[in-house]
């Protein structure tokens, strides 16, 4: 995943959520409605072979029981945060620019918006969602932000 602004909606408000354990709370001051699942291999691993379902929260997020969060670098430019305690992934995170992706289940009473997808060239054929989204291949991700 990479910063998504340009495929999902501006609207912004706080949100607050926690890792299934409660080890882990998080606040997100600038929380998107937006929600969008990425495909790529890395993320269905991570998920339990489902997508990632995550929400854009730019820089401005705050944890509590910090000292719990494992993380495990996934690329040269970005890494992903679990609770060690739990399991439970909490984000992913692009290093440069500290811009986080928070996983979407965190949060218990969001109304989010799901309308994007990234990855689509490597979504299974097992499940297949009805939204009708903006679907991105990695290589347009990639091609729109510059990256390799």
């Amino acid at each position: 995943m990479t910063n998504t602004e340009s495929t999902m909606s501006n609207a912004t408000r706080s949100a607050k959520g926690s890792c299934a354990c409660g080890a882990i709370t998080v606040e997100a001051k600038n929380i998107s409605q937006s929600v969008g699942a990425c495909h790529c291999s890395t993320c269905r691993k991570i998920s339990g072979g489902s997508p990632y379902m995550a929400v854009e929260c730019g820089s401005d997020v705050n944890f509590s029981g910090s000292e719990n969060i494992s993380i495990y670098n996934s690329s040269k430019w970005a890494e992903r945060g679990f609770c060690g305690k739990c399991g439970s992934p909490l984000f992913y995170r692009l290093k440069q620019a500290n811009q986080y992706m928070l996983s979407s289940g965190l949060f218990n009473d969001e109304n989010f918006n799901f309308d994007h997808q990234l990855f689509i060239e490597e979504k299974p054929a097992h499940y297949t969602f009805a939204n009708d989204t903006k679907n991105m291949t990695g290589e347009e991700l990639f091609a729109q932000y510059g990256a390799s």
